[in-house]
């Protein structure tokens, strides 16, 4: 007999009622995410550091018949995110998913990026990282129940680029704290732990290279076998495959969101 049950089949992609962190949900990813894990059902509390546009998020949200709440933290400052974890649980009662969606980066040589701004890279984009994996661990342990995390990197973690010491570095340090994570958490737990890892997506700083006649855009496209950039619509379906029981075999990866980047 085929050992495949209806029931599983027909909810594997499923996420409803399952309650969610997103951090960052304020960014063009983060946002796409937060609405995407609402409209599938699931409690979302929206992080991130401007309160006013979370409210904003949280508000429009509701009236789209999600089930949200927000708290604003800086991700990379252990006291608040010890709060946003502590605040998911006394909301919702519990944390099943966390999906990680900030991030920060500021080109430069390495020849003119100062030592602080270096640590501002690291800091947001892999200390934050393991401040959140840690905390949120600690509180799925806790309910016994295993849980889904979400982190994402970017294809610059498998490659160099100009300016990009700090960012390239940061990346490469998640991709391999998710392997590492995945070899803590996933056995002896049951937390799944992945990363996604997107080329660029639209969004207000990016903007500007969807620009068809830009030289940017023309030698972004010679890359990229699916023919266009990434918009955020393109990330929620991965997002969701790893939070949701599909992807219960999966943990430690790096998944490609680069629209075959990685390939050429």
């Amino acid at each position: 007999m085929v050992q495949v049950e209806k029931s599983f089949v027909h909810n594997m992609f499923s996420i409803e009622g399952k309650v969610a962190i997103v951090t960052g949900a304020t960014g063009a990813l983060g946002s796409a995410v937060a609405v995407a894990y609402g409209f599938q059902g699931a409690k979302v509390v929206l992080t991130g550091r401007n309160k006013n546009k979370l409210a904003q998020l949280a508000q429009w949200m509701k009236d789209q018949g999600c089930e949200c709440a927000y708290i604003a933290g800086d991700p990379a400052n252990e006291e608040d995110v010890k709060k946003i974890v502590k605040f998911t649980a006394d909301t919702y009662g519990e944390v099943n998913i966390l999906a990680v969606c900030h991030g920060f980066n500021a080109p430069k040589s390495i020849v003119e990026q100062s030592v602080e701004e270096w640590k501002k890279i690291m800091d947001a984009d892999c200390t934050s990282i393991y401040l959140l994996a840690k905390h949120v661990a600690e509180q799925m342990i806790a309910q016994g129940k295993g849980g889904k995390m979400v982190i994402t990197s970017s294809a610059r973690s498998k490659a160099g680029m100009a300016g990009y010491t700090g960012y390239c570095t940061a990346k490469g340090g998640v991709d391999l704290m998710v392997q590492s994570l995945a070899c803590d958490l996933t056995a002896k737990y049951g937390i799944n732990v992945n990363s996604i890892n997107p080329t660029v997506f639209r969004s207000e700083l990016t903007e500007w290279m969807f620009d068809p006649e830009s030289e940017v855009y023309k030698n972004f496209l010679k890359r990229l076998p699916v023919g266009r950039l990434g918009e955020p619509r393109d990330f929620v379906g991965l997002a969701t495959f790893l939070a949701s029981p599909a992807s219960d075999f999966l943990t430690g990866g790096n998944y490609d969101a680069t629209g075959g980047y990685w390939a050429c």
